[in-house]
Protein backbone atom coordinates (compact mmCIF):
# COMPACT_ATOMS: atom_id res chain seq x y z
CA UNK A 1 0.00 0.00 0.00
CA UNK A 2 2.99 2.50 0.83
CA UNK A 3 4.37 1.80 -2.34
CA UNK A 4 1.09 2.47 -4.48
CA UNK A 5 0.87 5.53 -2.48
CA UNK A 6 4.28 6.78 -3.40
CA UNK A 7 3.89 5.91 -6.84
CA UNK A 8 0.52 8.15 -7.16
CA UNK A 9 2.63 10.68 -5.59
CA UNK A 10 5.01 10.52 -7.62
CA UNK A 11 2.55 10.37 -10.60
CA UNK A 12 0.79 13.38 -9.46
CA UNK A 13 3.81 15.44 -8.71
CA UNK A 14 4.73 14.66 -12.12
CA UNK A 15 1.69 15.99 -13.58
CA UNK A 16 1.46 19.28 -11.57
CA UNK A 17 5.04 20.07 -12.90
CA UNK A 18 4.46 19.31 -16.47
CA UNK A 19 3.03 22.93 -17.31
CA UNK A 20 5.75 24.87 -15.35
CA UNK A 21 8.24 22.92 -17.57
CA UNK A 22 6.50 23.77 -20.73
CA UNK A 23 6.13 27.16 -19.84
CA UNK A 24 10.37 27.13 -19.11
CA UNK A 25 10.34 25.61 -22.31
CA UNK A 26 8.93 28.28 -24.40
CA UNK A 27 10.91 31.26 -22.47
CA UNK A 28 13.86 29.55 -23.00
CA UNK A 29 13.17 28.45 -26.68
CA UNK A 30 12.09 32.20 -27.06
CA UNK A 31 15.63 33.60 -25.58
CA UNK A 32 17.59 30.83 -27.05
CA UNK A 33 16.21 31.79 -30.46
CA UNK A 34 17.03 35.37 -30.36
CA UNK A 35 13.38 36.94 -30.22
CA UNK A 36 14.15 39.09 -26.88
CA UNK A 37 16.74 41.02 -29.01
CA UNK A 38 13.39 42.31 -30.90
CA UNK A 39 10.57 41.41 -28.64
CA UNK A 40 9.65 41.94 -25.15
CA UNK A 41 6.78 40.99 -22.73
CA UNK A 42 5.50 44.08 -21.99
CA UNK A 43 7.31 47.05 -23.98
CA UNK A 44 7.83 47.65 -27.69
CA UNK A 45 11.48 47.20 -28.40
CA UNK A 46 12.49 47.21 -32.69
CA UNK A 47 9.22 44.90 -32.65
CA UNK A 48 6.18 44.60 -30.67
CA UNK A 49 5.81 43.30 -27.39
CA UNK A 50 4.00 39.69 -26.62
CA UNK A 51 1.32 41.32 -25.26
CA UNK A 52 0.61 43.92 -28.51
CA UNK A 53 0.59 40.86 -30.51
CA UNK A 54 -1.27 38.66 -28.71
CA UNK A 55 -3.99 41.75 -28.30
CA UNK A 56 -4.17 42.02 -31.90
CA UNK A 57 -4.67 38.81 -32.53
CA UNK A 58 -7.15 37.97 -29.54
CA UNK A 59 -10.33 35.60 -30.55
CA UNK A 60 -8.43 34.79 -34.32
CA UNK A 61 -9.03 31.27 -34.59
CA UNK A 62 -6.11 30.78 -36.96
CA UNK A 63 -3.59 33.22 -35.24
CA UNK A 64 -1.18 30.82 -34.53
CA UNK A 65 -1.21 28.88 -38.06
CA UNK A 66 -0.56 32.82 -39.63
CA UNK A 67 2.23 33.71 -37.16
CA UNK A 68 3.86 30.52 -37.41
CA UNK A 69 3.31 30.72 -41.13
CA UNK A 70 5.36 34.18 -41.18
CA UNK A 71 7.93 33.51 -38.73
CA UNK A 72 8.58 30.46 -41.43
CA UNK A 73 8.87 32.12 -44.25
CA UNK A 74 9.38 35.72 -43.09
CA UNK A 75 6.95 37.83 -44.17
CA UNK A 76 6.51 40.74 -42.35
CA UNK A 77 9.19 39.34 -39.88
CA UNK A 78 12.61 38.03 -40.32
CA UNK A 79 12.79 34.27 -40.69
CA UNK A 80 13.06 32.68 -37.51
CA UNK A 81 15.68 29.34 -37.53
CA UNK A 82 13.69 27.01 -35.84
CA UNK A 83 11.86 23.78 -36.28
CA UNK A 84 8.43 23.90 -37.35
CA UNK A 85 7.35 22.55 -33.61
CA UNK A 86 9.87 24.82 -31.38
CA UNK A 87 8.28 27.96 -33.54
CA UNK A 88 4.53 26.95 -33.04
CA UNK A 89 5.61 26.74 -29.32
CA UNK A 90 6.91 29.87 -29.39
CA UNK A 91 3.92 31.54 -30.99
CA UNK A 92 1.62 29.83 -28.24
CA UNK A 93 3.38 30.63 -25.72
CA UNK A 94 3.11 34.51 -27.13
CA UNK A 95 -0.33 34.60 -27.73
CA UNK A 96 -1.33 33.54 -24.03
CA UNK A 97 0.38 36.44 -22.64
Amino acid sequence: MKTMLTAVAWMLAFVAASPAHAQATAEDLVKSSGCTSCHDKAVRKVGPSWKDIAAKFKGSADADKLLVAQLKEGRGHPVTKASEADITTMVKFVLAQ
